[in-house]
């Protein structure tokens, strides 16, 4: 039985090739005012990706490089909340925020 490769890809930030499942994919979502980016752990959203490893220096690294408009082939400035906040929640090991820290911050006043 012949075995296949496992799928690689090119992290946006440290530029290091890693198994995709051990990368974040992100898709940007466009919207009246721009385009946004999205984390895409299930890896099921629809468009083009980029994979970044699901840690804050790749990042920084990254939105530093500016390299989430040419992976995305956006132009123009890239809203990346949703993201920072993704990848600053602590995670689990399957790479998603840990629901048991978000469940608990529900309903409380900020």
């Amino acid at each position: 039985m012949v075995r296949r490769a496992l799928p690689e890809r090119t992290c946006v930030g440290c530029r290091r090739r890693a198994p995709a499942s051990e990368l974040l994919r992100i898709v940007a979502v466009g919207d009246g005012a721009g385009h946004s980016l999205r984390p895409d752990p299930a890896r099921r959203l629809p468009g083009r990706g980029a994979n970044m490893h699901p840690d804050p220096a790749c990042f920084a690294l990254a939105v530093r490089r500016r390299a989430f408009g040419r992976a995305l082939r956006v132009t123009g400035v890239v809203d990346h909340g949703v993201l920072a906040e993704h990848v600053d929640a602590p995670t689990t090991t399957s790479g998603h925020p840990d629901r048991a820290r978000v469940a608990s911050k529900v309903g409380r006043p900020t």
